[in-house]
């Protein structure tokens, strides 16, 4: 008896957000649940630190996350509810780029069908509600008005919280050495021997490193992408989020992609950054290579944002872990399915991570998925199935 109350219902490693609220989700539902973290909490060294990040319903072509969205916005309100703390800014969220290019059209599209409150826009309109963006002519406009902000950091916080007080254990700065499959899974530590009838893998840029000794040879690629906060010339405050939206859009040659969320996170300063990187290794990652990002960014910013600084004032370091098709990995593993990965989410990861968190707890324990899962099948990768 003594040794049945040490195991767990289920382990998950990694503390990120998709470890974090899928922790929560089973510990919500009544599972004794133990949450493992490498490094001691709060971290800057994987994908989910920093105070914001851009949520919107709209998803494009890819269908399968627009109908997740929708619950990702309902369990984020749950979530603040029960943390009381604000997760969510509504500033709205817009989309540019070429007249009749891909981008905008699939967005529309979205939006149209989904039933999501929008408004598109040519440049005129562009240059009187937005007059710090130089664009070309042929740009088009639209404008989500459910989208916006998720304040990262609180949210990341208000999971792990949660979890404690639904009785949930967290250790962290104790690293998983080795995982041995069988009926009961066993989790060896730094610290000790951990038991659980399941296991959830949420390891980030460490899976590409760790699931290739389950026999998961899926390439994952980890990405350093740099943050960059940027200030007026004249020191004024002009992308404040009451008054700018959260955006996203392709530069004028379609190379580079660029994201932004208006003044929030340091007073002053916008975040614009491009949604690319250079490979890195996830315990090298300060070695990376990528002065090609700054001087990119640079470039952009004197072109499209001419009332900027030509320098960012704070730059700040993220990783990607992207899957071949930037799709995510959910699934159990293919021989031990008391096994269940989360991983490869390929930079677009983090508003769905309520969604995510309870798909993940329902594969490890049994139930059956609420969406299809057949996007997020590992065997996608192989000829061979596995």
């Amino acid at each position: 008896m003594e040794g049945e109350r040490n195991i767990y219902d289920v382990i998950v490693v990694g503390a990120g957000i998709e470890g974090s609220a899928t922790a929560y989700s089973l510990a919500k539902d009544g599972k004794r649940t133990l949450l493992l973290e490498q490094f001691t909490l709060p971290h800057n060294r994987g994908s989910s630190h920093g105070k914001s990040r851009i949520t919107r319903r709209n998803y494009g072509a890819r269908t399968i996350y627009a109908n997740m969205m929708k619950e990702a916005f309902e369990l984020t309100a749950q979530l603040e509810t029960e943390c009381r703390e604000q997760l969510f800014v509504n500033c709205e969220y817009l989309e540019y780029g070429p007249k009749g290019g891909s981008l905008v059209t699939e967005s529309k599209q979205c939006l149209t069908d989904y039933h999501v409150p929008h408004e598109t826009f040519d440049v005129k309109e562009q240059r009187k509600r937005y007059p710090h963006i130089e664009l070309p002519d042929n740009y088009e406009f639209v404008l989500e008005k459910t989208g916006g902000i998720l304040r990262a950091d609180k949210m990341l916080s208000a999971f792990q919280s949660e979890f404690v007080r639904y009785g949930g254990t967290i250790r962290d700065g104790e690293a998983m050495l080795d995982l041995f499959p069988g009926d009961t899974v066993s989790v060896k530590t730094t610290r000790s021997v951990h038991k659980a009838q399941s296991v959830v893998l949420t390891l980030g840029a460490w899976a590409a490193k760790f699931l290739p000794r389950l026999g998961i040879k899926v390439k994952l690629q980890p990405e350093e992408i740099k943050v960059y906060y940027w200030k007026h010339k004249d020191n004024s405050s002009r992308f404040d989020h009451k008054t700018y939206p959260a955006f996203f859009t392709k530069t004028a040659a379609g190379k580079y992609t660029i994201y932004g969320l208006p003044e929030d996170e340091y007073p002053g300063l916008v975040k614009i950054c491009l949604h690319e990187g250079s490979s890195t290794d996830p315990d090298k990652r300060d070695g990376t290579k990528n002065d090609w990002v700054l001087e990119t960014m640079k470039l952009i910013i004197a072109t499209h944002f001419p009332t900027l600084e030509k320098e960012p004032t704070i730059a700040e370091t993220c990783i990607y872990t992207n899957t071949p098709d930037k799709h995510f990995i959910l699934d159990v593993h293919p021989v031990w399915k008391n096994i269940v990965l989360g991983a490869g989410f390929s930079g677009h990861g983090f508003k769905l991570s309520p969604v995510v968190g309870n798909l993940l707890a329902q594969l490890a324990t049994g139930q059956r998925p609420s969406y299809d899962m057949s996007p997020f099948r590992i065997h996608r990768f192989f000829k061979n199935k596995l």
